[in-house]
């Protein structure tokens, strides 16, 4: 009976831990072996017999030997095996290999969308949460009782929202709560003023029951777990919302590419956060609102050990040997696709990039820009020294396509992590930069700074560069920050342009039914900002060049 109880106990205590610890159960993971050791141990010890005392030991010590290689061989497993089927001296281009074929790009134009300044992120994630928990704070009962998730960017209905559940802020709190929490809040990620707190969808209340800080079956890895998912590896669990506002856990699911080593994403989940419901989707079928499958932890891992292991394991000198500059940056391409961007620098440089790399969040698809250009590091020193006076701190760099010249853009924050300035910096030099109260203003010093340079920056926005002679139609004054712009509307032209005094001193005295020529830089902006301007009919008289 006694030994009985013994075995009925340790069962008990080992199904416990199952559920407590949810271990994979797949031999390329240690969670088994770790799981089975400590009863293993324990087990062993009652074979035991103390010389003190002559009683007998608790279990025979016929169990003795039987555990002792029990116990030889999960040691084992957890040391030996994994250097036999994973160290990198042995394996290192199997780990190099890992992020799949890495082409080999001309430009990042063709991957990063031209875009414009309505367009532009300025909401990272530390002030969406800030912003986030201001509406939560306008309704105290329920600040009360949830809290807020993780935030995670994502396109909805093609436009760029920071997203977050709302979660169970304790135990007391599900109890009380079971049927969910009551929603959850976008931010827009290119205006802080869009801040919503989200608890219907399709005409139906949203109550998030799985999720991570619910307790029991309701805990979102257990939910899966316990529904047929214990053998495979789960990673990043993102909370996501489709076009119709309907909130999901996308789990990405992985295996080992090196033996217990070399995790690799090969699906994903799609978890209903209120019914429960789960779906499996692969790579290559899953749905289109997904925004990303691969975790960031991955990709930086194998970006890592594809510029760690070029010439093998054994590089003292590190020759050639490269790695990434900051963390990865969530970009899309004109095909709303979403990436994962970094710079890559050689080892035991800091301030200058040697290229850039885009990876496919859903297929993995690797591109390298082997051109040189500033780090992120760089960008945010060079964004922060135009303004060292105010103390302000630059966000980390989005880079876009702005005139055919990639472009980093910042915010820049102050001590109270709300947004005071931004600024522009040319990927391919830290020096070029321009900074401004707002998106348009800023645009406009930083055209000024490469336009400086007599179109040196970008072969591209030069071509595309646009001169003109036509009439003024109509013309209106804007002023904001203490800045005066001239918007205007010119014949034979659908664009509406803009500019300030300091391209010309004529434009303040410029009136409807003036001659005047005009350049600019044909982009995707809603309106355009001026590269040059001339009024003829203030020249004095002067005729003007017969210029179409």
């Amino acid at each position: 009976m006694k030994k009985a109880l013994l075995f009925g106990f340790g069962l008990f205590i080992l199904i416990l831990a199952v559920y407590l610890f949810l271990p994979v159960w797949n031999i390329w993971f240690f969670d088994i072996a770790f799981l089975l050791l400590i009863p293993a141990v324990l087990l062993f010890l009652l074979t035991l017999t103390d010389p003190k005392q002559k009683k007998a030991a608790p279990l025979p010590t016929s169990f003795r030997k039987p555990l002792l290689i029990v116990l030889v061989f999960l040691l084992a497993y957890i040391t030996v095996f994994p250097i036999l089927s994973s160290w990198a001296l042995f394996y290192n281009q199997d780990y190099r290999n890992l992020i799949g074929k890495v082409k080999e790009g001309n430009s990042m134009n063709q991957q990063i969308a031209p875009i414009s300044v309505d367009e532009v992120r300025v909401v990272d994630e530390d002030l969406a949460h800030l912003l986030g928990e201001k509406i939560l704070g306008t309704q105290p009962a329920l600040g009360s009782q949830v809290e807020l998730g993780e935030f995670c960017i994502q396109k909805v209905n093609n436009k760029l929202y920071w997203v977050a559940p709302l979660l169970h802020s304790g135990f007391f709190k599900w109890i009380n709560n079971q049927e969910g929490t009551p929603g959850y809040v976008m931010v827009s990620a290119t205006n802080e003023r869009d801040v919503r707190l989200v608890q219907t969808a399709n005409k139906q209340a949203v109550r998030l029951r799985f999720q991570p800080s619910a307790f029991f079956g309701d805990d979102i890895h257990r939910h899966v777990y316990m529904n047929g998912y214990a053998g495979i590896g789960l990673e990043d669990f993102s909370f996501e919302v489709d076009d119709q506002g309907k909130p999901f856990w996308v789990i990405t699911c992985f295996d080992k590419k090196v033996g217990f080593f070399g995790e690799d994403a090969n699906g994903v989940l799609v978890v209903d956060a209120q019914s429960g419901n789960i779906q499996s989707y692969s790579l290559e079928n899953m749905p289109a609102w997904i925004d990303r499958a691969q975790p960031i932890s991955f990709i930086e891992s194998q970006l890592n050990d594809w510029g760690e292991y070029i010439h093998g394991y054994w590089n003292f000198s590190n020759a050639d040997k490269l790695t990434i500059t900051e963390d990865l940056t969530l970009v899309y391409g004109p095909n709303s696709r979403a990436y994962w961007y970094t710079g890559v620098t050689s080892v035991g440089k800091d301030e200058s990039a040697v290229g850039f790399v885009l990876i496919d969040t859903r297929t993995k698809e690797t591109t390298f820009y082997r051109q040189s250009g500033a780090t992120e590091a760089a960008a945010q020193s060079s964004a922060e020294g135009k303004v060292q006076e105010k103390g302000y701190k630059a966000s980390l760099p989005i880079p876009y396509t702005i005139n055919g010249v990639p472009t980093y853009v910042l915010t820049l924050k102050d001590d109270g992590g709300l947004v005071k300035m931004y600024a522009m910096v040319a990927l391919h030099d830290y020096t070029i930069v321009g900074v401004g109260n707002s998106l348009r203003e800023t645009l406009s010093a930083y055209k000024s700074v490469y336009n400086t340079g007599s179109g040196t920056i970008s072969p591209d926005a030069q071509a595309k560069r646009q001169t003109v002679h036509t009439q003024v139609t109509r013309i209106s004054t804007d002023v904001r920050n203490g800045t005066s712009y001239y918007y205007m509307r010119l014949a034979g032209q659908p664009l509406l342009f803009v500019t300030t005094s300091q391209l010309s001193a004529s434009i303040p005295l410029t009136q409807p039914g003036d001659e005047v020529e005009i350049a600019f830089d044909r982009d995707t902006q809603e309106v355009q900002d001026l590269t040059y301007f001339k009024n003829w009919s203030l020249a004095n008289g002067a005729k003007p060049a017969d210029k179409k």
